[in-house]
């Protein structure tokens, strides 16, 4: 895998998001609680909303335009909602966030 480095964990705010802008697309990161970090797309496939400006709730986060939820584990939207978000693998090596850019790679070869 080709790891990125992207900072802190304390970066990111807890309860909310950062936006990872690369060659690639925008990949929000998530951290709803103090040692957990998620990593999804930045769009959401119902009307292209920025879910790093969303609502953080549990391990979940909530569009900014039209309130649909996705899970920050799976990516998948929950309750009546159909779509997915891609997900991204994150670690934490030595204090810092590593995101794996070999996905992301994959996602501009689509």
């Amino acid at each position: 895998m080709n790891w990125i480095d992207i900072g802190t964990p304390e970066d990111i705010p807890l309860r909310g998001a950062r936006v990872v802008k690369t060659r690639l697309g925008c990949v929000a990161v998530f951290r709803p609680a103090a040692d957990e970090v998620y990593a999804l797309a930045d769009r959401c496939p119902h009307k292209g909303g920025p879910l790093s400006e969303g609502i953080v709730h549990g391990r979940a986060v909530t569009c900014p335009l039209h309130n649909w939820v996705f899970s920050l584990e799976t990516g998948a939207a929950q309750g009546a909602d159909a779509g997915q978000v891609e997900t991204y693998p994150l670690r934490i090596e030595g204090g810092r966030l590593l995101l794996d850019g070999a996905k992301l790679a994959l996602r501009g070869a689509a």
